[in-house]
């Protein structure tokens, strides 16, 4: 069975109560980028392990009874005593776009890279048919660690595994953006997918058409997300476009948008779709997130699963 590694932060998230007014009640919850696509692809029967730290607290306890119940593998979570997972607070505007306001600076996740437990879970990434992780993984990490990761990645990639880098840019995770643009210069080097955004590219770049977007991206298949529902692919042999249908049911929160885009397409590659139809699949799960509050839906409203072509069989990259 095709296995995929999500590496990154889940923290404990409050969010405004629907239709409340400010300085009303939240409610709480728990989220993260990596997390999210994690939990969409265990709903999709992929076998998918979440790499993180975590403190020794309740809230933490809680966090990994989620994600068994969800089927998101935690064999791979390291626990720090006397630590903490880091917190954000959600506020809706009427359109159902999001703010997020972060307290993470001393959060367990930060951590991972720099730990004795480091070597151990870092190598255990050759074992995995696809590692995923995003921009604001990246972001966690100072320089060390983000080098000492890369290394890794690019042992695993000499056995097979694929490494998939989502760009998700929040400006507020770096000290500035030439570090941001130079980090994301030899994740797009490493990589075997990007799937990145004309949000999170002109917020790097501004001012660059599409077609200069895509050519800073050398990486072999690329999903370039418009800011409309569509999505521009590049991959050997061709490239397309591919629309999403159109939305039937208001929009209600754009929250997990690009996460379930990425889980939808990984879970269709993996069983062995070809990249135009991984994006209409992940056109076709983020049209139904963004139809319900929060980053992840109701199980009862999963789309119905589709049986795929079986995998290729897993080369070593030469």
């Amino acid at each position: 069975m095709a296995s995929v590694a999500c590496i990154g932060e889940c923290m404990v998230e409050l969010r405004q109560a629907q239709g409340g007014q400010a300085g009303g009640l939240f409610s709480r919850g728990f989220g993260g980028d990596t997390l999210n696509t994690a939990v969409y692809l265990a709903r999709l029967d992929v076998k998918v392990d979440y790499l993180t730290a975590l403190g020794d607290d309740g809230m933490s306890d809680e966090m990994i009874a989620a994600w068994n119940a969800e089927g998101v593998g935690t064999r791979r979570v390291v626990r720090l005593p006397g630590k903490l997972p880091g917190l954000y607070m959600i506020q809706l505007d009427a359109n159902g776009e999001r703010q997020f306001f972060h307290w993470r600076d001393s959060a367990a996740a930060r951590q991972l890279m720099s730990l004795p437990e480091t070597d151990e879970l870092l190598n255990s990434l050759m074992s995995y048919d696809i590692v995923y992780l995003s921009a604001i993984t990246l972001s966690i990490y100072d320089a060390a660690g983000r080098e000492r990761l890369f290394a890794a990645i690019k042992r695993a990639r000499l056995l097979g595994t694929r490494f998939v880098f989502d760009t998700n840019f929040r400006a507020r995770g770096w000290p500035d953006r030439d570090v941001a643009r130079e980090v994301f210069a030899a994740a797009f080097a490493a990589a075997d997918i990007v799937l990145t955004s004309t949000e999170d590219m002109l917020a790097l770049y501004p001012g660059e058409s599409p077609e200069q977007l895509m050519a800073r991206v050398p990486t072999p298949e690329l999903v370039f997300r418009l800011a409309e529902p569509v999505s521009l692919l590049r991959f050997p042999g061709g490239t397309s476009e591919v629309r999403a249908e159109p939305m039937t049911k208001p929009v209600v929160d754009t929250t997990a948008a690009g996460d379930s885009f990425a889980a939808a397409y990984i879970a269709a590659r993996l069983g062995g779709s070809e990249p135009v139809e991984a994006a209409q699949a992940g056109h076709r799960l983020a049209s139904l997130v963004i139809c319900y509050p929060g980053a992840i839906i109701p199980g009862y409203a999963m789309p119905p699963k589709k049986r795929h072509r079986p995998a290729p069989t897993r080369q070593a990259t030469k």
